[in-house]
């Protein structure tokens, strides 16, 4: 029996990733040989361990991360800076076990290729340049590209397509960031669940497996015949600041959720989350912050910061704890100008 929602927003880690069903036929995929998920306990980061313990979800964004969860198919967040777009991949991880973020930040000058692997051709020559020098081995029929294996890493999106049991998660960070033909790019691959390694293609006549290193970590991954193929489809998190339009090709594909900042009770529960039960001082911050809102752009951070460092300063008199938490939480936005001649 299937189970929804398999991701609840709880908070609390649970194995219900086993009862998520089987995928529409139109997105199932059949990578073997199957590879365990890494542990649960995540990539050693306290700051993205507190984001995911923290972050309070919207019965929106559970029901879309569901969606994206059942369909197989990348969840595109969109919001303003500090709406927690980010946070979100960390805290479905943490809640469904799937092991470490796999995080590709985009920027103009991103491609593909960087996020599929990296190769280095010159380590691998400056390495055929000293075992030239050294005494002659035993001829190895695996001269072809034997050696190709340790100058090759797998990327995050590289990584995340590898036929694990479970999804992985995967976080790309600002792609309206990336160049224009980025999202087109990305269709294949996502669509496919796919990829080639052309170097290890070519040398697969004599070497048909590669052990080469995956993301973060300095483990390895049997690559065969220089193809990888997904088995779980990785729960692909594309994050955009709505900077950008995208092509529809490219919306079609995604399940698309729009985070706004939080306001009233969801504010006060983040605050609760991150820094413990608000007082007095915090509660008026909340208040100033929500009024403060309607007049331009801020940050959920903003807030926390100013709750924090005003909590800390208790020796300064209440005049310049407010002065200290005004410079704490200016517009990221050009304020409206005065209609005032």
């Amino acid at each position: 029996m299937s189970l929804w929602p398999v991701y609840t927003g709880s908070n609390e880690p649970h194995d219900g990733i086993a009862e998520l069903p089987d995928p529409p036929p139109w997105r199932a995929f059949d990578g073997a040989p199957l590879l365990a998920a890494p542990g649960p306990d995540g990539d050693g980061s306290p700051d993205r361990a507190h984001r995911a313990r923290t972050y309070r979800a919207t019965d929106q964004a559970v029901q879309l991360v569901n969606a994206a969860l059942y369909l197989r198919r990348p969840l595109l967040v969109t919001g303003p800076p500090g709406s927690g777009k980010s946070s979100l991949a960390y805290a479905v991880a943490r809640e469904l076990r799937l092991g470490p973020v796999l995080r590709w930040n985009i920027t103009s000058r991103t491609t593909l290729h960087d996020g599929l692997y990296q190769y280095d051709p010159l380590s691998r020559l400056y390495a055929a340049g000293r075992a030239a020098s050294a005494p002659a081995p035993t001829p190895d029929p695996s001269a072809g590209g034997g050696d190709l294996q340790d100058h090759l890493r797998l990327g995050p999106l590289g990584t995340a397509l590898l036929p694990y049991r479970h999804p992985r998660v995967l976080l790309i960070d600002e792609i309206d960031k990336s160049d224009l033909d980025l999202p087109n790019d990305l269709l294949h691959i996502l669509e496919e669940g796919q990829y080639e390694i052309p170097e290890l293609v070519r040398a697969a006549r004599h070497t048909p497996e590669a052990e080469v290193m995956v993301d973060g970590t300095d483990e390895r991954a049997t690559v065969h015949g220089g193809r990888v193929r997904c088995n779980a489809f990785p729960f692909t998190v594309l994050t955009s600041n709505g900077e950008r339009e995208f092509p529809p090709a490219f919306l079609r594909r995604c399940v698309t959720l729009r985070l706004r900042q939080p306001q009233g009770a969801h504010l006060e529960e983040i605050v609760r989350a991150h820094l413990g039960e608000p007082d007095g001082q915090a509660r008026d911050l909340i208040d100033r912050f929500l009024e403060r809102g309607s007049g331009g752009e801020l940050a959920t951070d903003q807030l926390l910061n100013a709750i924090y460092l005003t909590g800390a300063a208790r020796d300064l008199d209440s005049a310049s704890r407010d002065e200290l938490a005004e410079q704490l939480m200016p517009y990221l936005s050009p304020e409206p100008e005065s209609d005032d001649f």
